[in-house]
């Protein structure tokens, strides 16, 4: 069986910048879509669509575009593909002391402080926060370096007093670099993503990282807070809710194409995820996007 190595992304800012910002859109995609982590705080807007979320443990689906702050070495997939259809997506990203450690110390950036750390959980922004901050972001191509640093600390100032805030991951799954734990769970986040649409048994993913079942079952509910069945069915179910949104595919095609084998099976695991029916999701979604 091939092993997937995990991924770390070095991101290097311009010369005589302290951070980097990249608007995507149809034209340029980001192609940014596997597995990884940086040490660089990341803020993302998606400007409309829908999509999935992984970040650390945590999977989820977003509808009307997203706008989250992941924290440094947590590590997430890209948030949007050919499929999403969004407008566009802005990408900032910085270290957690691009100003200095003593510029962030300053009382008047204890918001900014409080956010960082809140940020080591991933963290999702809804609401009239996602709206209006998002329009700031988009701003931001038009700014000049200085004007783009201002209204950055005006960002991340506001985000730290939102209330239309959501932790993703709540275990804080984080990426401790060269470390064996690190090099295991990226591993097999890699190999569920490419592998999830197949039958992934026990003995395959634990032979993987060179444990037996029941040492591999041990350590994936210890490292996630999940069993790897139940990651594995999120992972599928988030994939479906998706398809559903991009209302293309018939129920029962989407639960194929979604890795269940059992259209009965997976009405049940999708009712038991998201409180109804994938005929009554996929409703929700046109009222929504209406």
């Amino acid at each position: 069986m091939q092993k997937v190595k995990p991924a770390f992304e070095a991101i290097a800012p311009d010369f005589g910048h302290s951070f980097t910002y990249q608007k995507f859109s149809s034209d340029r995609p980001n192609k940014d879509l596997i597995w990884h982590y940086h040490p660089e705080i990341e803020l993302v807007y998606v400007n409309g669509g829908s999509g999935r979320r992984q970040i650390g443990s945590h999977i989820s689906s977003y509808t009307d575009g997203d706008l989250i702050l992941i924290g440094s070495n947590l590590p997430h997939c890209g948030f949007t593909d050919a499929y999403t259809g969004n407008r566009s997506e802005s990408v900032v990203q910085m270290k957690p002391d691009f100003l200095g450690n003593q510029f962030l110390e300053l009382p008047e950036l204890r918001n900014i402080q409080n956010l960082f750390a809140k940020a080591k959980g991933g963290l999702a922004f809804g609401g009239a926060s996602k709206k209006k901050i998002g329009e700031k972001i988009e701003i931001l191509e038009y700014q000049s370096d200085f004007q783009r640093l201002l209204s950055i600390l005006n960002i991340l100032n506001e985000l730290g007093s939102s209330k239309d805030v959501q932790i993703l991951n709540a275990d804080q799954l984080i990426v401790e670099t060269q470390t064996k734990e690190n090099d295991r769970i990226n591993i097999i986040f890699n190999y569920v993503k490419s592998h999830y649409k197949e039958s992934i048994a026990l003995e395959d993913i634990a032979d993987l990282v060179y444990m037996t079942v029941p040492s591999f079952c041990r350590y994936f509910k210890k490292a996630t807070n999940k069993t790897f069945v139940q990651f594995v069915n999120e992972y599928r179910l988030v994939h479906a809710s998706n398809l559903l949104a991009e209302n293309q595919l018939a129920i029962t095609e989407i639960c194929y194409e979604s890795g269940f084998n059992n259209i009965s099976h997976f009405n049940k695991l999708f009712r038991e995820f998201t409180g109804m029916k994938p005929s009554e999701y996929r409703n929700q979604l046109k009222t929504v996007m209406a």
